[in-house]
Parts: structure tokens; sequence; C-alpha cells
């Protein structure tokens, strides 16, 4: 039968239709969506973030020069500069990837408890993976090119990093308790409200608990460390957007296609 209306099938609603496929399926879907993202996030990365590195990697191969050190960026690194420019499209696409099955996964177990429309439902849970994974490191710990950061301190940083993360899972998952905690019948405002509180105040408990990391030295340009931070967030915020689009196009497809069935 074709379609008359794009926004009805069969007389049901497009927003109505819940997310559709096994999860066999599911996985293929966010896989397809997360290589689509890899790949922009990867251009995005290639034609802004890039020139930065390179900037900032001159201005430390200066101060190595200046100080009688070496850093290995260049032809005698183990990997080259163009080497590790080609290879960056290959990394977003596997991390792009990887996400997408993640999402798929959860996808599959959040729509047997949510009522939502399988585009909705990804998209909500891909604006949480970004807010967990990103934005809530991003604010406490942000991204830091070439030149900035204590080599000696690089495992307290890492660490540091992953807790912060951990806390903005577990932010995520405070704001979808506090929601379930309010009843339906107080209405949706109270229930979104309370899903922001509690997932403020663990994200308030974990930036006051842990420490402030501050390595940036006093002669590196603050334009450059500032436009890198931007370029990063851009990056990330690219590839969990088009993750969580292509994923709800794909998903909706779907849906189209099990209804004209």
């Amino acid at each position: 039968m074709p379609l008359t209306d794009q926004t009805t099938v069969h007389g049901v609603a497009a927003a109505d239709r819940p997310l559709r496929g096994s999860l066999g399926s599911l996985v293929l879907r966010g896989l397809a969506a997360g290589a689509i993202a890899g790949i922009a996030a990867g251009a995005v990365a290639f034609l802004l973030g890039e020139p930065l590195i390179d900037a900032a990697i001159a201005i430390e191969e200066a101060v190595a020069h200046t100080e009688g050190t070496s850093h290995d960026h260049g032809e005698d690194a183990l990997i080259s500069r163009a080497g590790q420019k080609l290879g960056l499209f290959l990394a977003t696409t596997l991390i792009g990837m990887a996400l997408g099955a993640i999402v798929a996964v959860i996808a599959h177990h959040a729509r047997r408890r949510v009522a939502m429309s399988g585009p909705a439902l990804v998209l909500a849970i891909a604006g949480c993976g970004w807010l967990a994974l990103e934005a809530v490191p991003f604010f406490k710990y942000p991204a830091n090119p070439p030149a900035v950061g204590d080599p000696a301190t690089i495992t307290e940083r890492t660490l540091l990093w992953c807790g912060i993360v951990l806390v903005g899972l577990v932010a995520i998952g405070a704001g979808i308790l506090a929601r379930s905690w309010v009843p339906a019948r107080t209405g949706s405002e109270l229930r979104a409200l309370a899903s922001i509180a509690g997932f403020l105040a663990v994200v308030s408990a974990g930036y006051i608990v842990l420490p402030a990391v501050d390595e940036v030295g006093a002669g590196f340009p603050a334009s450059l460390l500032w436009d890198f931070r931007m370029a990063s967030l851009l990056v990330q915020g690219t590839l969990w957007l088009i993750l969580g689009a292509a994923f709800a196009l794909l998903s909706e497809r779907a849906a189209q296609r099990i209804a004209l069935d």
C-alpha cells in the first residue's frame, strides 16, 4: 500500500510507533549509524582540530628545543603526523560503531520499560550518552592539546577522567531514578524537574569531591587552548548528534517497512 501521509501508516501515528527489530538487527543499525557518525566526526576533527594540534606541537617542539629535550611528533615518531591524520578517520569510525552498538543494546532493553517512539528513544539515549561521556567530563577536565599537561601526571589525570565519566553515568541513572519516584499523575513538568535535580545533585557532588587539574603553562596561548577545547566539544557533539539522528532515521524507516508488510 503506498504511503499517502508520511505521518501515519495503517492509521498509527509515526511518533507512536515503538522501536522495532531483534537485538541483532538493532546492533547492525547501531553499527551503521555509528560508522556514519564516526566519519562525520573525523571530518570535523580533521578540518578543525588537526591544525590546532599542529600549532600546539610546534609550540611544544620550540620549548623542547630551548630546553635541550625532544618530542617524537615528527618523522622519528612511531607513527608520523601524516599517519596520525589518516588514522584519525579509522579511530573515530571505530569509536562511533562501538558507541552505536552500545546504544542499540541499551535501546533494546529500554524499549520494554518506556513508552516512547523508536526515534525518540534512540535520540534520548544518544543525548544521555553525550551528557555522561562528554558534557560532564568536559566541564571538569576539558581536553588539552599537546604541550599542555605534565607527562609525570598522565596516570593520575587518566584516573581522574575515568572517575568523572563514572560520575556522569551515575548522574544519568540518578536522574532516571528521581523521575521514576515522582508519581505520573503529578504531571510531566514536575517529573522533568526531579530528573534534572537528581542529575545535577550527583554532578555537583562529583565536581566538589574530585580535585581540580590545571597544568596549562603560563606561556601557552589562551586563544589556542580555547579553540582546541571548542573543537573537541564540537567533534564529540557531531559524533553523538549524528549517531542519534542516523539511528533514529534508520529506526523510523524500519518501522515503516514493518507496518507496510
